[in-house]
């Protein structure tokens, strides 16, 4: 018998498998509109006897409610504000209905294969079948297509289809249409002078000298050079964090990693120097997923700084309060550019995440997703982990890559699960990108931006987990060299290095989601924004399937949910990595920040009785006087000028930057 092939969702092309009569299109690898190169002519069939785990998603039930029921305990008008669900109360809302089950069983069998091969995982959601290639391509009525990357056997389709009776019953079927495309790292970005990425540069006393010139000498020396050297007593003084922590149980930060790996020499370094009052071997709680490793040795090369900046900003802001680390994927999943992004540090959260099914995903997508057991050498060799972590009620994520990377299916069914951790209180927040209006250069196109309707890499990209409306996204702002912590901040907008380095264009993005339209809670905000400061730019309006972007001329979909949602400071933070000093840029500072101050204010929640402050967003929406609005800035790219922050939300800045007195009195008066 064949061995297993680890799937990788290459895209190939059906000429072929004509479907039967009473198949209809289930999804095409074409379905977002934009131009994609069929890889049929480059690629080989795949070997008809090769065995693939196929799995078959079935619809989840109540998924319509969703909205509602988290409107019902996130709202701040809503009566059963704070009264979350527990993780069997939201499992038993969704779980699939039983007709659904038996639908796509009886076609399973009436198509000869027998039910003894059917796995079915009751409650989860699903069902597998182990098949030959030949047998999948008639079941589908498609053609797969691999070809060998770094070792691993990949494997996909252009596009299938199912029986029009059971289309109903089946969101999602893998092996599917994605083209694997990894996840990136959020550009946290070292210094300003030219060289591939990662960029830094070593400061000198004059960076400290300069900042003698500003007109700060009644701030001190800790808070006269903000505007050059951000560090933790630049972001209380900016935001009024206050200094008296606690160590309460069950508060603990939540910091996602991954591809990237915190050295304790590094860290130790900055507590010593920035941080004096955090004794030096503090490290956070391991919460590893799936054979992940840390810390690791200051020269390793998986030590590129992310993590060491996320635990820097958080630890500066919480401690005593500890932080447990998420950090996911072992090094051969890593090392091959084929781990997923978030899926299996999902599934490590919810058990049945592993294994349910929404949108006709279930579990983990094949070649999207890190696959275990892991016989690589060096890898993690077991069963991946399912529900062994009980999520923090505050989880930062500085990590992202475009929408439009991924299937619209995939990217909703992972939307919902957010949905799920919201319903049980927990924050989730997403650094939303660093490129302006576009994604980082390479992600769909060499730019980063989008093509399509005879617009060539003009169009915005959008970030993928930013867009869904159940994560707080974040955006950057920064201080100007003449300026002190008294000034208003802008949009994060520097030039990190000569163009036409995308570098030349690093700022915070935002935008609207081709996937998403924009939710309820937001509404208001968008039309004013629209009403009072219309960017002026071409738009459309994305359809079912974002098959349109670009038409008529449009540049962005004006019905999409638009983020970020929030912002704070990204330039010019001083951190160790490797083992010197460096400045540092990003979203990826702004995210943890702020889980730093929803941090601190369940601390005061949790102090007198009261639930997590939860999904933020509605509260945030409905009371934007306790932000700071940034009205300076845009995110230029793309060949425009992009957004420009303005009074109000915008896309750039969102609602604005942390007042921690005025969100801490906002949600000490909710119950």
């Amino acid at each position: 018998m064949k061995p297993f092939i680890t799937v990788l969702v290459l895209a190939a092309s059906a000429v072929n498998a004509l479907p039967s009569t009473n198949y209809v299109l289930h999804e095409s690898r074409h379905a977002s509109g934009i131009r994609k190169r069929s890889l049929a002519s480059q690629y080989a069939r795949a070997d008809s006897n090769a065995i693939v785990p196929v799995k078959i998603g079935l619809a989840q039930s109540n998924l319509n409610t969703g909205y509602d029921r988290l409107m019902d305990v996130a709202h701040p008008s809503s009566p059963n504000y704070g009264k979350y669900l527990s993780q069997d109360e939201v499992i038993e809302l969704f779980a699939p209905k039983k007709e659904s089950v038996t639908a796509v069983k009886n076609w399973l069998t009436q198509s000869g294969i027998s039910a003894s091969r059917i796995k079915h995982y009751q409650n989860k959601g699903w069902l597998s079948v182990d098949m030959p290639v030949r047998e999948a391509e008639a079941l589908f009525q498609t053609q797969y297509h691999e070809v060998e990357h770094k070792g691993a056997l990949k494997l996909g389709s252009e596009e299938y289809y199912l029986p029009q009776h059971i289309r109903e019953h089946v969101d999602y079927v893998t092996p599917g249409v994605k083209l694997s495309s990894p996840m990136k790292k959020r550009s946290i970005t070292r210094g300003n002078h030219q060289r591939s990425r990662p960029y830094k540069v070593t400061p000198s006393p004059a960076d400290w000298q300069d900042a003698a010139t500003i007109d700060a000498h009644h701030l001190g020396h800790d808070l006269a050079g903000c505007a050059k050297n951000f560090t933790p007593p630049c972001y209380r003084a900016l935001y009024k964090i206050p200094e008296d922590n606690k160590a309460l149980e069950g508060n603990s930060v939540g910091l996602y990693e991954s591809g990237d790996t915190y050295s304790q020499e590094d860290i130790d370094l900055f507590f010593a120097k920035y941080a004096p009052y955090i004794p030096q071997g503090t490290s956070p709680i391991p919460a590893f997923v799936d054979g992940a490793v840390a810390p690791v040795p200051v020269d390793s090369d998986y030590n590129t700084g992310e993590s060491e900046i996320d635990i820097d900003i958080v630890a500066s802001l919480v401690y005593p309060q500890t932080i447990t680390l998420y950090q996911v994927d072992d090094i051969p999943n890593l090392s091959s550019g084929i781990a997923g992004f978030l899926n299996t540090f999902l599934d490590a959260l919810d058990g049945s995440y592993c294994t349910k099914t929404a949108y006709g995903i279930t579990g983990d997508s094949a070649g999207i997703d890190a696959s275990y057991p892991d016989t690589a050498p060096g890898g993690y060799n077991k069963t991946e982990m399912c529900g062994v972590y009980t999520p923090t009620k505050v989880i930062s994520i500085s990590y992202g890559e475009a929408e439009l990377d991924l299937p619209k299916n995939y990217m909703y069914r992972q939307c919902d699960e957010f949905l799920k951790l919201a319903l049980q209180g927990t924050t989730t927040l997403i650094a939303s990108g660093d490129y302006g209006v576009a994604s980082f250069a390479g992600d769909i196109t060499e730019s980063g931006c989008l093509s399509g309707y005879n617009l060539t890499e003009t169009i915005y990209n959008p970030d993928a987990v930013s867009a869904c409306p159940y994560v707080t996204s974040v955006g950057a702002t920064q201080l100007q060299p003449n300026q002190t912590i008294h000034d208003p901040e802008s949009a994060m907008q520097t030039a990190l290095a000569p163009a036409p380095s995308p570098e030349s264009r690093f700022s915070s993005s935002g935008g609207f989601s081709n996937y998403f339209p924009a939710p309820d809670y937001m509404k208001d905000a968008l039309d004013t924004y629209f009403s009072k400061h219309d960017p002026g730019h071409p738009s459309y309006i994305a359809n079912e399937n974002a098959t349109n972007i670009g038409e008529g001329g449009g540049l962005y979909n004006r019905a999409g949910r638009g983020f970020p949602d929030i912002s704070a400071n990204g330039a010019n933070f001083r951190a160790f990595n490797g083992g010197n000093d460096y400045h540092w840029f990003g979203t990826s500072l702004a995210a943890p920040l702020w889980a730093a101050v929803l941090t601190l204010i369940n601390q005061e929640r949790q102090a007198i009785g009261k639930s997590p402050v939860g999904f933020i967003n509605p509260v945030l929406y409905a009371n934007p006087d306790s932000l700071t609005d940034i009205k300076n800035g845009s995110n230029a790219n793309c060949g425009s000028s992009g957004f420009p922050a303005v009074e109000g939300w915008d896309p750039v800045t969102g609602l604005g930057t942390p007042n921690y007195p005025a969100l801490l009195d906002l949600w000490l008066n909710l119950p």
